[in-house]
């Protein structure tokens, strides 16, 4: 190890990576059960990419129309086109309506009925009657800023119960012992040092990575850490080929527009002004789910009727709704518009094209949150002392493709049942061994070498090409030759960042260092998921195969688990194996749902 790199040690009982919703809530619940706890993020607490969450948090309140968990089980796991894991679907709907009471008793000022209960939107694929229909109000909202809302209440919350910060740190990588995790090793952006966290638990809480792609509705911040952290430790990721893309992000802008726009009762039309998902989804309509929208929007395009010269978008029209319910319920989207579009709601249609926006795959868990892997023989091996929740986990409760205001009861959920679990299995102040010789190694070494990195291809220019490619090979229609071809291009970006170079050398803000060492987490998934994408010959959920069009349960139904060796241009190998999907429910109050066509 260089010389040049002093380090600081710090002792915790668990460390949380990552302070959006899922991390909030999964140290707010740590701190609470007496652990001592510490939360390392890399933005403060109240701009992570939680904050950008608008239409709203499903649980089945039955406050505006009826609803029961059961509906909202059926819903999920339809939505998931049968790749999600049943036991932990169950567990979520059931847990919902209590996390969202949580929630309001912690401050989150919900939009409210006229009789002070909380206001509930339709949203995509949330149906009542187990998908009968009709559309069901299940989804609680603040307005249009209810990620926002939630945030700075767990922020709250999390300072109440006494948890640490260490705000402005990027996390390096995990140290491993023998299979198990014993802490992880971070820079300090702003004074330079390396802080190394020895911890009986490490939560992986740093959501997607969906940067991966050109055009997306994530962050710059959302480069998927803690999936390359996981990919460097020898761990697989699961189901990374399906990524989902929302409809309506904003033409050239991919900013978001919330689905809770089509709730209120938005609707889409194509250059001949007409409702065109009507065809598509003959009862759900425009509340159709996610994928079923973004495909049907890029299938008018392809065929000519897109808008504008380029016929590259489709209109979202809000403007036949009453100034007033724009005003009071969508707030947010009407500033948004005016913003990036130049558009005037109230009287014109906003452009919108479908955006890359959320990751159905990440680090696999079960429903405590901790993060399993296959291991002779057994698919459900935990990994001692590491835990994942929120978009960088995979529980598998979206499965192929995730209900709209899904992610932010799964953020909940499962943050408070990682709290939950190591309550139930870690004592406060339980000594620690002293940690393997050199477990700063690898961290530092990656560090070092980026930092020094002298090649001729500046970051940007490696990270344009990734993703251009990722939107190019892996976009909402997929087949064998895209993705073949997809395959060979981005091994070969992969192998470019050997020749990478960065200009400044320095440990304080080093912006330049730091974004390459995002890249380098970025590409590793890049190349999973398209190797993933590949190799699954059937289409399911968001993962639209043309040569493979059906859904082929014989042969499919089942979790991919992929691993990568190597980083930083070096190795770069990606092997591909599987895990069941759970067929079974929790409990006996819930019956396994079925597999059947999913049709909206």
């Amino acid at each position: 190890m260089p010389a040049a790199y002093q380090i600081i040690d710090h002792t915790y009982d668990a460390v949380v990576v990552g302070a959006g919703g899922s991390g909030l809530r999964a140290t707010m619940g740590i701190a609470e059960a007496g652990l001592k706890t510490a939360c390392i993020t890399k933005v403060f607490p109240t701009r992570s990419h939680t904050v950008a969450a608008q239409g709203g948090i499903a649980a089945s309140l039955g406050n505006n129309s009826p609803d029961h968990w059961s509906w909202h089980m059926y819903d999920t796991v339809k939505g998931s086109d049968w790749l999600g894991d049943q036991d932990a679907i169950e567990y979520m709907v059931r847990e919902a309506p209590a996390a969202v009471y949580e929630l309001e008793h912690a401050g989150v000022p919900f939009s409210r009925n006229d009789d002070g209960t909380i206001y509930q939107r339709p949203f995509g694929g949330h149906m009542q009657n187990m998908g009968e229909g009709p559309p069901v109000q299940r989804t609680c909202a603040a307005a249009d800023r209810t990620g926002h809302a939630m945030l700075h209440a767990l922020y709250q919350q999390s300072l109440k119960y006494d948890a640490d910060f260490y705000v402005e740190y990027f996390a390096l990588d995990l140290i491993m012992e023998n299979g198990a995790c014993r802490g992880v090793i971070a820079l300090n952006m702003e004074t330079g040092q390396i802080h190394r966290f020895r911890a009986h638990a490490v939560v992986l809480a740093t959501g997607g990575g969906g940067r991966v792609y050109q055009s997306a509705t994530s962050a710059h911040t959302c480069t998927g850490d803690g999936n390359g952290m996981a990919l460097r430790a020898g761990l697989p990721l699961q189901d990374m080929e399906f990524v989902q893309f929302h409809p309506t992000g904003i033409y050239g802008a991919g900013v978001l527009i919330t689905e809770g726009a089509r709730g209120e009762g938005g609707y889409l039309t194509n250059s001949e002004g007409e409702r065109f998902m009507e065809r598509y989804a003959p009862s759900a309509k425009d509340l159709a789910s996610r994928d079923v929208v973004s495909r049907s929007m890029a299938a008018e395009m392809r065929e000519g009727r897109g808008v504008g010269k380029d016929k590259d978008h489709i209109f979202l029209h809000l403007d036949h709704i009453d100034p007033k319910v724009l005003a009071e319920r969508l707030p947010g989207i009407t500033e948004t518009g005016k913003i990036f579009a130049g558009v005037d709601l109230t009287r014109q249609p906003l452009p919108v094209t479908p955006t890359v926006h959320y990751n159905m795959g990440g680090i696999p868990t079960n429903y405590h949150g901790e993060v399993v892997q296959l291991k002779n023989g057994d698919p459900d091996a935990i990994v001692p002392g590491l835990f994942a929740v929120g978009e960088a986990a995979c529980v598998s409760v979206h499965g192929a493709n995730r209900l709209g205001s899904n992610s932010l009861i799964d953020l909940v959920v499962f943050g408070r049942a990682t709290g939950l679990r190591l309550k139930e299995t870690l004592k406060p102040n339980t000594p620690h061994n002293p940690l393997p010789k050199g477990s700063e190694e690898m961290a530092l070494g990656r560090l070092d070498h980026f930092r020094n990195a002298t090649g001729g291809s500046p970051t940007a220019r490696i990270r344009a090409e990734m993703q251009r490619t990722m939107q190019r090979h892996a976009a909402v229609f997929r087949d064998s030759e895209l993705l073949s071809e997809g395959v060979t291009k981005i091994d070969a970006i992969y192998k470019s960042m050997e020749d990478v170079g960065i200009e400044d050398r320095s440990l304080i803000w080093n912006t330049d260092l730091v974004e390459t060492l995002e890249l380098d987490n970025l590409i590793s998934q890049a190349v999973v998921t398209m190797r993933g994408a590949e190799n699954r010959k059937e289409s399911r959920g968001a993962h639209m195969h043309e040569d493979y069009p059906e859904r082929d349960d014989a042969n499919w139904m089942k979790h991919t688990i992929a691993t990568f060796d190597g980083w930083g241009g070096k190795g770069g190998s990606c092997a591909i194996d599987y895990r069941p999907v759970h067929d079974y429910t929790l409990t006996d109050d819930a019956e396994y749902i079925k597999p059947k066509k999913r049709v909206y």
